[in-house]
């Protein structure tokens, strides 16, 4: 177990209409002047825009919309941000909504005070120094992004899709009222189910020892999402259901899953240039595909890692090790099919003909290789060969 340091400093109010505390929160905290960013028409849907704009009236607070934050969102809504937080001396960022809406925030948060361009973070040609505190209203139980360190924008004239961290874009708060998800669709539940088994599963395939719980708090975060994930497509009102999902969301991206480790989100490289290519692209949809086809790839380098994985989340035992985990592969892969998750190249609108054009992207021609805290550090063509595995 290697030394580290633990943040965590957001405060959860967790549970039913705890949407009807933001007014006391801001007054709290004294925050006047409020950048309200948001997705498209959902919020308005559930009723949920109007609430906050009450909530914003009973604090006496000005706000200023930042609305329409598309899925892969990109660097000029967030520069678009930057210019009207900037242009009313804003002084609290509230992101209502999920990771897309999230991760825009934060980025404008760090940009506010930045006189570069805010992507020169992505590209790791800057480092924040400071930031505009930032609140969340949780809407979608994925990214975790409501308890992480990290931002990821896309760039489109670049083509580049990445992400950078930093504590100071870690929301002060985070208003999670499970039933605010009740409404998400089952394209959508699905997506996040598989991005939040991501976050833990690729923590755990990172090299560690027999002494690291933090293994163990990912095997049980993926066991409960699919237990939880289940539920919320079969009964989309239930509850606990959503509770449990949007619980497991938060917590297997705030860093418990990685402690004591070294880690690499190898997995989630390869998808952010899927998805920079063709936008239209889910990140839980490119995930899912994906994520079965590394596991093919690499589970011989720890055949102990990977059987263990499938004995804890399917619960089938095998005394050949290899076939425990070639099996467990094929059960994550079956039930990301399953529930509506795309398993194969074809099915996201990537040909065959694509495949050098993206492992030049995700390698920067060649250049580098991904993973390098993972099981095997990836070049150029070992992501050729796994996406050519998916045609």
């Amino acid at each position: 177990m290697i030394d580290f340091t633990f943040v965590s400093p957001t405060k959860i109010y967790f549970g039913k209409n705890q949407e009807n505390n933001l007014a006391n929160i801001l007054l709290e905290n004294d925050f006047k002047r409020i950048l309200f960013v948001y997705g498209g028409g959902s919020i308005k849907k559930i009723g949920l825009y109007d609430k906050i704009i009450n909530e914003f009236k009973s604090a006496k607070a000005e706000y200023f919309e930042l609305p329409n934050i598309r899925p892969n969102p990109n660097n000029i809504d967030v520069n678009r941000g930057i210019k009207i937080a900037r242009n009313n001396n804003v002084d609290f960022i509230l992101a209502v909504g999920g990771g897309s809406v999230i991760d825009t925030a934060k980025a404008i948060a760090v940009g506010f005070y930045y006189q570069g361009d805010a992507f020169d973070f992505n590209l790791h040609k800057a480092v924040p120094e400071k930031a505009l505190p930032i609140g969340v209203v949780l809407t979608l139980s994925a990214s975790g992004s409501e308890l992480s360190s990290t931002s990821v924008i896309q760039n489109d004239v670049l083509g580049v899709k990445s992400g950078f961290r930093s504590d100071l874009m870690r929301p002060i708060f985070a208003i999670m009222n499970p039933e605010l998800t009740f409404s998400v669709n089952a394209y959508q539940t699905a997506c996040g189910v598989v991005d939040i088994i991501s976050h833990s599963l690729e923590r755990y395939f990172c090299p560690s020892d027999e002494y690291e719980f933090s293994d163990d708090i990912a095997l049980s975060i993926i066991k409960n999402t699919i237990k939880s994930g289940k539920e919320c497509l079969i009964h989309p009102n239930n509850y606990n259901a959503r509770a449990l999902m949007m619980l497991c969301g938060s917590y297997s991206h705030n860093g418990l899953t990685n402690l004591g480790k070294k880690y690499v989100m190898t997995i989630h490289a390869i998808e952010h240039s899927l998805s920079a290519f063709k936008p239209t692209i889910a990140h839980g949809a490119g995930l899912a595909v994906l994520i079965p086809a590394w596991m093919n790839y690499v589970y011989e380098l720890d055949v102990e890692k990977f059987a263990k994985f499938n004995e804890e989340i399917f619960n089938i035992h095998f005394v050949n090790k290899h076939e425990s985990a070639r099996i467990g592969i094929q059960y994550l892969k079956d039930f990301f099919k399953d529930i509506g998750m795309p398993t194969s190249l074809k099915e996201i609108g990537i040909e065959e003909k694509d495949i050098p054009i993206l492992a030049n992207m995700i390698t920067e021609n060649g250049t580098r290789m991904i993973g390098y805290s993972s099981i095997k550090p990836l070049s150029k063509s070992d992501i050729v060969t796994i996406l050519s595995s998916l045609i």
